[in-house]
């Protein structure tokens, strides 16, 4: 079986999640604009919450451009791990974003029909703009799933799996901004015909409410995926075994104690090891085997940035020599 979603090669740099980003950022400016001016034709506040969804999923699309841009600068002296995991900060505020700038108004506006009621416009402009809004989100959302569905195959995983797990949560965003905009489209278009054929405002008032509640689902879900990734997510355990077993098949190692890994980024990670080396091995011995155990996990998981192997005693010799068997 290939290695999970964490196992990209970093030969594209992220080209593919960046075209696929400002792809949906285009396509939500040029939906947003269009569906205010016929929210206000129409008054349909299904509509307006819409737009103000697809202006939330614009400023979504734009931060995650900036977390694209500022998480590939190098290591420095002042950040000597990277700056990987500052993608994760901008997606959560994208995600933040999506809550604010989509759920909260549509709730809002979904509230204020039902209490207050409107009188439904012409519908016919509100229509025509869910038609191109349609096609466009459709195009956008096929952007984004050719990429997934093209990262699964790779990875020889079910495609729901790698969009649960995957560390590349820009992708991951538009793929849920933007089903979630197809379904919102056709919410919106439900309140309309309802209150084409009724007459009465309760259908578009109910149509913004099932919108909002989808941006909230859908803010929850990136905000705790990103959230995850902040606060440490390691290696799947598959790879942490896998790792293990190359760490112990070099020679002088004889066995791993303690594994830590940690994602960084979508192409890359950290691993940190306690390793037991054989007790007859010379200080220059131990040195070659952490120099090929780093070549090794290197060339076998090409995402592992860093590796830190920290030369600790085996339960055996810690207690013959009276020490604690647990380091």
């Amino acid at each position: 079986m290939a290695e999970p979603p964490h196992e990209r090669h970093a030969a594209n740099g992220g080209g593919d999640s960046t075209f696929t980003v400002i792809v949906a950022a285009l396509a939500n400016l040029g939906i947003a604009i269009a569906k205010a001016a016929a929210g206000v034709l129409s008054g349909s506040s299904a509509m307006l919450s819409e737009a103000a969804h697809s202006v939330a999923d614009t400023v979504t699309e734009v931060l995650l451009l900036t977390s694209l841009k500022r998480s590939t600068h190098p290591a420095d002296e002042d950040h000597p791990l990277g700056h990987g995991p500052e993608r994760y900060i901008w997606a959560l505020l994208a995600a933040v974003a999506t809550f604010v700038g989509g759920a909260v108004f549509a709730l809002y506006d979904g509230v204020h029909s039902l209490t207050h009621g409107e009188e439904p416009g012409d519908p016919l402009v509100a229509y025509l703009v869910l038609a191109v809004a349609f096609l466009l989100e459709g195009y956008s959302l096929r952007t984004g799933l050719k990429q997934a569905h093209g990262e699964a195959r790779h990875y020889k995983v079910p495609f729901g799996r790698y969009l649960r797990r995957t560390p590349d949560t820009a992708v991951k965003a538009v793929v849920m901004e933007d089903s979630a905009a197809l379904a919102g489209l056709l919410l919106a278009a439900g309140g309309l015909l309802g209150g084409q054929l009724t007459g009465s405002g309760v259908w578009d008032g109910v149509a913004s409410l099932c919108i909002g509640t989808l941006l909230l689902y859908v803010a929850w879900v990136l905000g705790r995926s990103n959230a995850e990734f902040l606060i440490g997510r390691p290696l799947p355990r598959t790879v942490r075994d896998r790792i293990r077993a190359e760490l112990v098949a070099v020679e002088h190692i004889e066995a791993v104690l303690e594994l830590t890994t940690l994602v960084q980024g979508p192409r890359e990670a950290l691993v940190a090891a306690k390793v037991d080396f054989r007790d007859m091995a010379t200080a220059a011995q131990i040195e070659w085997a952490c120099e090929r155990a780093e070549q090794r996990l290197r060339e076998e998981f090409p995402m592992v940035r860093r590796v830190y192997l920290d030369p600790t005693p085996g339960f055996a010799q810690r207690r013959s020599e009276g020490l604690n068997p647990w380091p």
